[in-house]
Order: structure tokens, then C-alpha cells, then sequence
């Protein structure tokens, strides 16, 4: 799909803990879609967002939001209910993805690997683990690995969980805990209707927190992948398969552990991103790039597909 000369409002910013990057993700759309001829309105998202939205008047809004409000159907509702024609995901799927169980509980019965456990309330924490050690505690609905922690014998939280321990224990009530899973980081990314690459991601300290994520240096990216073959084709089933079962749209990336002493049985499914990042440093226009599509290209072929589909949706 070939576009016209387009207004594009791109959506930016907010106040999640992921703001940082969706300030840079929405700086990079925006300068790559002026470089291609676009009008382009940068948008800070405040409390008043869909004033400015009404009067921007844009033909489509770039979502570049990360974490709440922009990821998890609550941005999404309310263009929906001004009739806006945005990218990336729909507020059903939006509400499904940010959160890890919902996420499970939807792509589990469809023969989706992805690891087992539980959601504690954290007041537990604080008198038993609520598997065996080595396991992980992660926050129900956040992204960018924000509030990761892994629990082991050796590590200095406590046995029980300290109260006074640093960990996402202090900032959230209820926490998902799953088994760890001991091998290899791995990346998937879906556009349109296509899963591209596998990306191993190799943190050169520690595992692949926040700050390993959107730190230059601190991790690197193999990419394609030096895993077996059928690694690779897994991994780009599953994503694709989620991504269809989640309804996603436009793109979405798919996070995966693979334990290599176990072959495709070691392979599992973390999460879902439904707005991955599109910063220098991020995942999905690296593999891009690998396959030949340059970043303005990327992001006009995101916005080529909600266009598409807001066509589609009117048709009936």
C-alpha cells in the first residue's frame, strides 16, 4: 500500500514508568515520518489528551504510548469512542495483553507453551515462597521487564522474602510468580501478518531488566538468532499464533525463554508486547532492518495497516 501525504498525530509520552522510552519511540516515528513527507503533530499525552487529539484532526494517530494508560485498552476506548483511527492493537486486545495471566489464560488452551505458576499477594511473600526456588516475581501488568525479580537460594533477599528488601514486593500488591526458566533470552517480532526474526538477547550483566533493555552497551543483540533451526521456526509459529489469537494488529513481539538442554520442550512464551518499543535500540525495526525495511518504511507500513483495517471495519 502505497500512502498519501498523511496528517499523523503521533501519541507520546504519558505517565507510566515506561515514559522515558515512549518519548524516544514517538520522537523516532515522528522524525521518520517527516523524512517521508508527513505532517506530523507531536503529542505529550496529559489528562487532556483527547481535547488536543479533537483538535490536531489527524487523519491517523501513530500510538507510541508504552505501559498504562496507552497499552492496556484505556487510550484505545477513548479513540474509539471519538472515531479515531489509530495503530496497533484494539482496546479487547490491548486489555488481554498487558495483562500476564488474562494473557495465558487466553493462549494456554490453544497449545501455547508458556511457563506455569501463580498469582500471590504479596503479604505472602513475606512468610513463604510461593513455588521453589529458582522462580521469578514479576508485576501482573507491566512491561519492559519494570519490577522483574528472580528468587534464589543465594540471593540476598531473604528466606523468607524480607520486608525490607528492595523488589517489586514493595511497590505492588498482588505479583505473578512463575518458575525460572534457566537458557537462552529470545525475540520474536509479528508485522502484519508475518512473524520475522528470532533476536537472543545476551545481557552483559545480570538478566534482561529495564535498564539492560534501554541502556546502549549493556546488551547484545544476535540477531538472527545461532539457534537450531527448528528453535527458530517455533519460536516465529508461536508469535505469529498469539499475535492471531490476541487479535493483535500491526505488530506485536513476542518474548520467549528457551532452556537449550531441552530442545523445543524447553521453549516457552513469556508475553506479548502489543506496542513494542521503536526506539534506536529497539527489538522490532532491528529485525527489520535485517530483512531489508528501513525504520520510516516500518512505520509507514504500521500505519498503512490500521489504515486498512479502519477501511475493513467500515466496509463491514
Amino acid at each position: 500500500m502505497t500512502l498519501p501525504k498523511l496528517h499523523v498525530a503521533v501519541l507520546m509520552g504519558g505517565w507510566s514508568s515506561e515514559r522515558p522510552v515512549s518519548l524516544m519511540s514517538g520522537e523516532g516515528v515522528a522524525t521518520a515520518l517527516e523524512s517521508k513527507g508527513h505532517r506530523v503533530t507531536r503529542i505529550d499525552m496529559d489528562r487532556d489528551v483527547a481535547l488536543r487529539l479533537s483538535e490536531a484532526k489527524p487523519d491517523v494517530v501513530f500510538n507510541a504510548l508504552h505501559g498504562t494508560p496507552g497499552e492496556d485498552g484505556t487510550v484505545q476506548g477513548m479513540m474509539d469512542l471519538m472515531g479515531l483511527t489509530y495503530t496497533h492493537s484494539g482496546l479487547a486486545t490491548s486489555v488481554v495483553a498487558i495483562d500476564k495471566e488474562l494473557t495465558k489464560q487466553a493462549l494456554v488452551p490453544h497449545g501455547v507453551p508458556m511457563p506455569g505458576g501463580r498469582i500471590v499477594e504479596t503479604a505472602e511473600l513475606y512468610e513463604r515462597d510461593p513455588l521453589p526456588r529458582p522462580y521469578v516475581l514479576k508485576p501482573v501488568n507491566e512491561g519492559s521487564s519494570v519490577g522483574v525479580a528472580i528468587v534464589t537460594d543465594a540471593g540476598n533477599y531473604g528466606n523468607p522474602i524480607a520486608r525490607d528488601a528492595k523488589g517489586p514486593w514493595q511497590e505492588f500488591d498482588r505479583l505473578l510468580a512463575e518458575p525460572f526458566i534457566r537458557g537462552l533470552e529470545l525475540t520474536t517480532a509479528v508485522l502484519g501478518d508475518k512473524a520475522l526474526l528470532v533476536t537472543e538477547l545476551r545481557p552483559k550483566s545480570g538478566f534482561y531488566d529495564f535498564e539492560s533493555k534501554y541502556t546502549d552497551g549493556m546488551t547484545d543483540h544476535i540477531c538472527p538468532a545461532e539457534i537450531p533451526d527448528e528453535i527458530t521456526e517455533a519460536c516465529k509459529a508461536i508469535a505469529l499464533q498469539a499475535h492471531r489469537l490476541l487479535g493483535c494488529r500491526g505488530t506485536s513481539r513476542s518474548d520467549f525463554r528457551w532452556d537449550d538442554e531441552r530442545g523445543v520442550d524447553g521453549l516457552f512464551l513469556l508475553e506479548v508486547n502489543t506496542q513494542p518499543g521503536m526506539t534506536a535500540l529497539s527489538l522490532v525495526p532491528e529485525q527489520a532492518r535485517h530483512l531489508g525495511m528501513d525504520y520510516p518504511d516500518l512505520v509507514e507500513a504500521i500505519i498503512a495497516e490500521a489504515l486498512e483495517d479502519a477501511k475493513a471495519r467500515a466496509n463491514g
